[in-house]
């Protein structure tokens, strides 16, 4: 996902975004800040941090544009919701059927449920090699009449598949994140009882945003737009031999635009 200016230091790889395993050692706490560190809550936001307004940029002008994609969508799914048997629609019958089975459940239940199946139901597939070109964010009919995509395109998936299934929209965010070694990801979010729910293309369990470690959230994204997570510096200490298998010295994560 080409999200950023190159001559920015964070250069986000979003072709990282497919089910292979980052590193699982806990080398650093909650949204990527080193254990020891007071995280004070200053919004209602995953990950409890502030967050400003994205007016301008690639992000924004990425975001708007499937935004205008999601209008058009939702006519062609709410039609075919409503009238199965004349649905021409493949991929629109495949996403309800996802929503369906999130309706019949309830709570951590319904968002677990539509986590998993969208997960299981998208193979994970980076922009060069299904497009031939680079960040390319698609909305979610169009991912599922491909039967594949990257990260951001499960999370986009999730994020209207919950909505549709009863989740309100202030409770829904995708949020776009980079880790320890400055690979870009993207991943839904889901609030239940005042907690962040992460549901993440790269495991089928969700874990609270507390618990989200060696990541530092970007920007998230919601059907207000686009907002940026208070600019901050942070150097990660890694331990050695997780940085010889990297081949990457110590990284130091910058949120930029």
């Amino acid at each position: 996902m080409g999200l950023f200016n190159s001559g920015r230091a964070l250069r986000v790889a979003f072709l990282a975004c497919g089910l292979a395993s980052s590193v699982t050692t806990a080398i650093a706490g909650p949204a990527g800040i080193p254990y020891g560190m007071n995280l004070t809550v200053e919004s209602a936001e995953p990950f409890g941090l502030a967050t400003s307004p994205v007016y301008g940029g690639g992000l924004r002008i990425k975001w708007d544009g499937v935004a205008h994609k999601l209008d058009d969508e939702q006519v062609q799914l709410a039609l075919c919701d409503g009238d199965r048997e004349r649905c021409a629609s493949d991929a629109a019958l495949k996403l309800l059927t996802i929503v369906d089975a999130g309706r019949q459940r309830d709570g951590r239940a319904r968002i677990g449920e539509i986590n998993r199946a969208i997960n299981l139901s998208i193979r994970a597939m980076d922009d060069f090699v299904q497009y031939g070109e680079a960040d390319v964010w698609s909305s979610p009919l169009v991912t599922f009449a491909h039967g594949a995509g990257d990260c951001e395109d499960y999370a986009i998936a999730k994020y209207v598949a919950l909505r549709m299934a009863g989740i309100a929209r202030e409770d829904l965010r995708i949020v776009v994140l980079v880790d320890v070694r400055g690979e870009g990801h993207a991943v839904a979010a889901a609030r239940l009882d005042g907690r962040w729910l992460i549901l993440d293309n790269r495991r089928m369990a969700m874990i609270e945003d507390i618990n989200f470690l060696n990541y530092r959230p970007l920007f998230v994204i919601n059907d207000a737009g686009v907002m940026k997570y208070a600019d901050s510096r942070l150097t990660v200490s890694v331990p050695q031999p997780i940085l010889a298998a990297a081949g990457a010295e110590p990284a130091v994560l910058a949120a930029s635009n």
